[in-house]
């Protein structure tokens, strides 16, 4: 048995099927963790969520940016982008059992026994393990609950930008929920940037804008996440980062988290480089 996580799909089913062809993926024995973004921008968004859906207990996902944006869209909280591909899942029969699924995923994963975790986007290096399972759940409660219309209508923005004990609200989960499923770059205080998304190699490297992994953290433990295109794989720091851009037209990443050995399936372009999300 062995356990491959796998950076963001974003509708690309053709070439997650691929990628599991070339890892001889065994649905009887294997689990595949998804690092979220399971739609949008790809072509085939709701064959994506179908299979993975269908995967049961041998998938592990947790949720990204772009499937709260469906969620959203789906719950009149948002509306669709030009560049959205979302429509398909909007309109299938199966449409409210795929939602109600994707509802119900983690916005974060720990395993005890393999000693890794699995995030969308990053964590703030403050927070401990303890506190980065507590705030998640926090977050899992609301959207899973009675009240997850109101999170989604209050998700939007980039404010607060620091985290503080006191924050309460919609402004305490919107900042757990941007740390989760949006972080990139953060100060050494955890003053999250929201609005650079380029690769570290084009920053200056100085005390305001560094890569959320590059600082001293709490929780010391290795993490797997996706969610950085521009920044491609990346390992140090004990970080794997999978997101390759394969909706982009760079590649769909595996990583076998027994052994850390990477397998990469090339992708034709679908996407401009330059909407990078």
């Amino acid at each position: 048995m062995s356990t491959y996580a796998i950076g963001d799909i974003q509708g690309c089913y053709e070439n997650l099927q691929h990628l599991l062809k070339l890892i001889n993926f065994d649905p009887k024995q294997d689990i595949l963790w998804f690092v979220g973004d399971l739609v949008n921008r790809g072509p085939n968004s709701l064959e994506v969520l179908r299979f993975v859906k269908n995967l049961g207990k041998q998938a592990v996902t947790v949720m990204g940016n772009h499937d709260l944006h469906l969620l959203a869209i789906a719950h009149g909280n948002s509306k669709l982008k030009d560049k959205d591909t979302l429509e398909n899942i909007l309109s299938a029969p199966d449409r409210e059992e795929l939602l109600q699924w994707l509802r119900h995923r983690p916005f974060w994963h720990y395993d005890s026994d393999l000693k890794i975790a699995l995030v969308h986007a990053g964590v703030l290096p403050q927070w401990n393990l303890a506190q980065i399972s507590q705030y998640a759940s926090e977050l899992e409660t609301v959207i899973q609950g009675k009240k997850y219309q109101q999170f989604l209508a209050n998700m939007y923005g980039n404010n607060p930008n620091r985290w503080s004990k006191k924050l309460q609200g919609w402004e305490r989960l919107r900042f757990i929920s941007n740390c989760l499923t949006r972080l990139r770059y953060c100060n050494v205080d955890g003053k999250l940037n929201l609005k650079k998304k380029d690769s570290p190699i084009f920053v200056e490297q100085n005390n305001e804008q560094q890569p959320w992994f590059t600082w001293p953290n709490k929780h010391n433990i290795q993490i797997i996440f996706g969610h950085w295109a521009s920044l491609g794989y990346h390992a140090d720091n004990n970080v794997y980062a999978l997101d390759t851009g394969c909706v982009w037209g760079g590649a769909l990443t595996a990583l076998r988290i027994e052994d850390k050995q990477t397998f990469s399936m090339p992708c034709k372009s679908i996407c401009n480089p330059n909407d990078w999300l």
